[in-house]
């Protein structure tokens, strides 16, 4: 295999003005492939995200998955000083990634037009829970919100319970993903036109793409999916099943061949037969006879034997994990899904990798979320401003 050559975005500089998940979380994604990535945070307000969740020592865990390799500057942009520094950086910037309410740049003075004017060439990427325009443009929006509008909740649950949230980011992280695309898609854009655009990315509706066909469904049935807890309106049997030991699977057979070698494992070959178990959708209709089928082979069975039973039949199954169990789980391990980073604060740190495998150009962990302006002289002085500049930033309360 040829030699690694450097990242695949090393020279690209982004400046994360964005707070909590779906901007910073973008932002991550292109540090991990190489961007040089600026965390810009108030100096009185960091990121809220650094006080998310547990806490060792008094540091926030979640902020060192979040902040990995970027450097960290603090700033106030809503001073006099703050909106001169800032124009400074995106001068020499590719890209800027912000969350804050629709007109909240451009009553800093630091709009789209100010931006634009020091660097043509800049991709201004907008993250909010509604978009730039609309009815709800200027709401606080999170990640909860999109979950809820989009129809995620009305899906989710048993079919006699309430709308179920994730007790997650969902929403944020599927928006970081397609932010992550989008400034990728507006880069490649540039390097057409020569000139840099605004990417308005609105949390609500990445999730609603990937929830698949209802809108379409919609439109020309007039359908509306239901609750359906563990199974799906598309095949069966899908659900969770418990094992003689007390374990949980989880089984899929959006296939009608892995249907078909599921029935013949469990021993009831001659549903197959049934002219309702040729398709997807009609197999649904019978789910209930199918969980029993399949149920009640799962009782008899301890978690291991049922997992290799259903791989010699080459059937589909995985079993249900905890994060006690993805950590020591072989294939994680064999492709290095979670990585071990060295900590000045910590001390060795296992989080997820990156998100993929590059043969050439590999991304890479450099370091974990650094302490709040961590990077702020470093950075002023590499935009050239001097030891005095700094200082009387300092004392205006811009840093």
């Amino acid at each position: 295999m040829t030699a690694p050559t450097e990242a695949p975005l090393s020279g690209l500089r982004v400046l994360d003005l964005a707070t909590l998940f779906a901007g910073p979380l973008a932002a991550t994604m292109l540090g991990d492939f190489g961007a040089e990535v600026v965390k810009v945070e108030h100096p009185r307000k960091p990121d809220p995200s650094r006080g998310h969740g547990p806490t060792k020592d008094g540091i926030g865990l979640w902020w060192k998955l979040l902040g990995r390799n970027k450097r960290n500057l603090t700033l106030d942009l809503s001073t006099p000083g703050g909106r001169d520094v800032l124009l400074r950086l995106a001068a020499s910037s590719d890209v800027i990634i912000e969350n804050f309410r629709p007109g909240t740049l451009e009553r800093w003075g630091i709009g789209w037009e100010e931006l634009h004017t020091v660097n043509p060439r800049l991709v201004l990427t907008r993250v909010t829970g509604f978009g730039q325009f609309g009815p709800y443009a200027t709401r606080p929006g999170f990640g909860t919100l999109a979950e809820a509008m989009s129809g995620f909740a009305a899906i989710t649950g048993e079919p006699d319970g309430p709308p179920t949230l994730p007790p997650f980011g969902l929403a944020d992280s599927i928006a970081a993903l397609a932010t992550a695309y989008a400034v990728m898609a507006a880069l490649a854009g540039r390097d057409r036109t020569g000139e840099g655009q605004v990417v308005d990315l609105a949390i609500i509706e990445p999730i609603l793409t990937v929830l698949g066909p209802q809108p379409l469904w919609y439109d020309q049935l007039g359908y509306v999916q239901e609750r359906t807890g563990n199974r799906s309106r598309n095949n069966a049997p899908r659900n969770t099943y418990r094992t003689s030991d007390d374990q949980w699977v989880a089984v899929s057979t959006s296939a009608q061949s892995i249907a078909e070698r599921v029935m013949r494992l469990v021993g009831r070959a001659e549903l197959i037969d049934e002219p309702w178990f040729a398709s997807g959708t009609t197999r649904a209709e019978h789910s209930d006879e199918l969980d029993e089928a399949v149920g009640t082979w799962m009782a008899r069975h301890t978690r291991d034997d049922a997992i290799s039973a259903f791989e010699k039949a080459e059937a589909a199954i995985a079993p249900i994990h905890d994060i006690r169990d993805v950590m020591e789980d072989p294939q994680y391990r064999a492709l290095g899904s979670v990585a071990e980073v060295p900590d000045p604060e910590l001390g060795p740190l296992r989080m997820q990798n990156v998100l993929f495998r590059l043969s050439r150009t590999p991304g890479s962990i450099r370091w974990a979320g650094r302490p709040h302006g961590a990077d702020t002289e470093e950075i002023l002085t590499g935009l050239g401003l001097s030891g005095p500049d700094i200082a009387a930033l300092r004392a205006e309360g811009v840093l």
